[in-house]
């Protein structure tokens, strides 16, 4: 703005006047307040102002319109008006900035009868700062003085005062409770009925105590009491300060051992209640379950399972434990993980009379036997307190927890023995079903085995065959592949899945698995003709049972070429990938699951196979995922085949169980054949 224009103003008041004036001054004149004078602190605050302008348009980016109405109003009353609270942002080199104003609004007469309107603006920002914060440390002190009234108002068994490093000067309770005099309690004497464990700690918060910016402390400790016992005390204590240094604390101590071990209880529990809702796994469970135990009641906890109900006894001379877990405090060795024959007392103790058996013993020292590798992690660890814990499921005790403890630390407390014993009895209904899991496990696992043979050798052909039992389930379901040669040379591939997951789905489909094959080679016959007699085998011998397969027969033309004739019941369609990388699904021979009447013929169909060809039948397990569409799977299987064309076999199937995205919910079966190239034809009869 220049010199002439921010002295361009008539009235009775030369507006020169204002120039230098400290605090921002603005005129304004008519219905619309157009810009008339600003002077220089109004620039140095806003910066240039263009005059003429209405002043919605010269500060509009820096007040609203409640402001602006401000402005008529004075105008049409003449009443003088002010504003305390004007907030405006401000944009700096630096970023911007919120500040305040105080802003006074006046009407002026001209000679002719017009008004103008007059502005003084004085900026307050480090005003109205200042105020908060007084009454922000006014509202702290307040808060300071009812925690000091509250604290001496507990019921607190002892008082203190220290100096501003820790160093006793007088106390009241101190000495009834841990049996130190007065005299052993000065100075920093009265650290030592701390537990070592907590000292360090008391002992490093002290030293820094008086540069630290803290209006109330608290903390709970472990205290030596005149009977030898440590009970927990809580030690709260505020500091007195004289020219801001800290000069002396004043506490009090409180008793809190029934309610921390109260409290200790309910997150013991609550920790292992979650452990058992959440894992059904019984390594996993056993794992969280010593890690509630460890460090909290026990520097280490194993948990061993009895691979014969009650170990054998008592007609075994010794008990055979397998560990399934071991958790062990920070610093200290893991234990080895081995299987191990027990003949200890303590333990056929617990296990034969089914309740905890405690023993003390010489540091590292055991009176019974152990594996050499366990003996030497005792002397170690300083272990000199053990408690050893049956787990009873069905009237038997499946497994035992071993709970020991080592160096400094007191034994485990009868208390301890029992919240032990609550944290097992707290997940007794987990644990059980959890290890009747684990022999259903062991049992598909068996039946696994017996089924899902290797398939066979043929001269001049690849086969490979591969199983991923789900990790939900009892490691097997109905899924199942089979491959066998027919009497007149022919190899014959077959995948399916019984509906079901569980035991009894396994023993279903080994019923199907071992129908089919004697259906299969009892007579020479399309796949669909075998499906369509297996089917109504299905219907009169098990009627609840529905099945999905896909036969085929691998053979020659007559003019040696290889073909495919293969017929497919309500399964996930074969994959054919050639030895040039092109993927499709062969899809002319669908028909019903297996188990459902169905009057309509069986259809087969025939594919020839060129040579370096790749045949993949497999399970909905590989190409299913919850919430998708079947048909997202399959693409997504027969993009990641493609890639996979001139890999090796056994690679081949390997990549597509890494790469395809499974769920785990399900077992993955799959077999493939891989013909030769062209010209070798030897191995297959045609």
């Amino acid at each position: 703005m220049t010199q002439a224009g921010r002295k361009r103003a008539s009235g009775r008041v030369p507006l020169d006047v204002f120039d230098q004036a400290p605090v921002a001054v603005l005129m304004t004149g008519g219905k619309e307040h157009r810009l008339l004078y600003a002077n220089d602190a109004l620039r140095w605050m806003f910066g240039d102002r263009p005059v003429g302008a209405p002043v919605r348009e010269v500060l509009g980016d820096l007040v609203g319109q409640d402001t602006f109405a401000v402005f008529d109003k004075v105008l049409a009353t003449g009443e003088t008006a002010r504003l305390d609270d004007v907030r405006v942002t401000v944009e700096r080199g630096d970023g911007s900035q919120e500040r305040l104003f105080r802003m006074s609004l006046s009407r002026v007469p001209l000679q002719r009868g017009e008004w103008r309107l007059l502005a003084v603006v004085h900026e307050v920002t480090a005003q109205m700062a200042a105020t908060r914060r007084m009454r922000a440390m006014e509202k702290e002190l307040r808060r300071l003085r009812r925690r000091y009234q509250s604290i001496v108002w507990a019921g607190a068994h002892g008082v203190w005062v220290t100096g501003p490093h820790g160093e006793s000067r007088e106390s009241h309770g101190w000495q009834r409770l841990t049996g130190q005099t007065p005299e052993e309690s000065l100075g920093h004497g009265w650290m030592r009925a701390l537990h070592p464990e907590d000292r360090a700690h008391a002992e490093e918060w002290w030293d820094k105590a008086a540069e630290q910016p803290v209006s109330l402390n608290e903390v709970t400790y472990r205290v030596r009491t005149r009977e030898g016992a440590y009970r927990h005390i809580r030690f709260r204590c505020v500091p007195v300060r004289e020219n801001g240094a800290v000069v002396e604390w004043v506490g009090t101590s409180t008793d809190v051992e029934q309610e921390w071990q109260e409290e200790r209880r309910r997150r013991l529990l609550d920790r292992a209640a979650a452990a058992a809702s959440d894992i059904t796994n019984l390594e996993e469970m056993c794992h969280a379950l010593a890690d509630v135990v460890v460090p909290e009641l026990a520097d280490t906890c194993d948990v061993h399972l009895l691979p014969e109900p009650n170990g054998g006894l008592p007609h075994a001379r010794t008990i055979v434990a397998e560990r399934l877990c071991c958790a062990v405090r920070e610093g200290l060795p893991r234990l080895p993980m081995l299987q191990e024959h027990y003949s200890a007392e303590v333990l056929r103790q617990a296990v034969g009379q089914r309740r905890p058996a405690h023993i003390s013993f010489p540091r590292g020292r055991p009176p019974f036997r152990y594996p050499e590798a366990v003996r030497t992690w005792i002397a170690e660890v300083g272990a000199h307190n053990a408690v050893v814990l049956p787990i009873v499921v069905e009237g038997e005790v499946a497994a035992v927890v071993t709970a020991c403890v080592c160096g400094d630390r007191p034994p485990i407390s009868p208390a301890d023995i029992d919240l032990i014993g609550q944290i097992l009895d707290h997940t007794h209904d987990a644990i059980g079903n959890a290890l009747r899991f684990r022999r259903t496990q062991r049992v598909a696992l068996a039946l696994q085995h017996s089924l899902l043979a290797e398939p066979p050798h043929v001269p001049g052909l690849e086969l490979a065959a591969r199983y991923q039992a789900s990790p939900t389930a009892a490691e097997i379901g109905g899924d199942w592949y089979d491959a066998f040669l027919s009497s007149r040379g022919a190899v014959k591939l077959v995948i399916g899945d019984v509906a079901g997951h569980d035991l009894a789905a396994a023993v279903s489909m080994s019923q199907v698995r071992n129908m089919l094959r004697a259906l299969a080679v009892d007579r020479d016959e399309f796949p669909g003709d075998v499906l369509r007699r297996l089917n109504t085998a299905l219907e009169v011998l098990n009627g609840e049972s529905t099945a999905t397969c896909v036969l085929t027969r691998l053979e020659r033309d007559d003019e040696g070429l290889w073909r495919l004739v293969y017929s497919v019941a309500g399964h996930p369609p074969p994959l054919l990938v050639t030895g040039e990388g092109e993927t499709r699904f062969l899809q002319d021979a669908g028909n019903p699951l297996l188990g459902v009447s169905h009057e309509q013929p069986w259809i087969s169909a025939v594919e020839p196979l060129p040579p370096d060809s790749t045949l993949l039948l497999y399970t909905d397990g590989l190409v299913e995922r919850r919430g998708e569409d079947l048909g997202d799977g399959l693409e997504r299987l027969r993009r990641r085949a493609e890639p996979l064309a001139r890999e090796p076999l056994h690679r081949f199937c390997d990549e597509l169980l890494t790469r395809m995205p499974v769920t785990g919910e399900d077992d993955i079966a799959m077999i493939a054949l891989r013909v030769p190239p062209e010209g070798r034809y030897e191995g297959v009869a045609s």
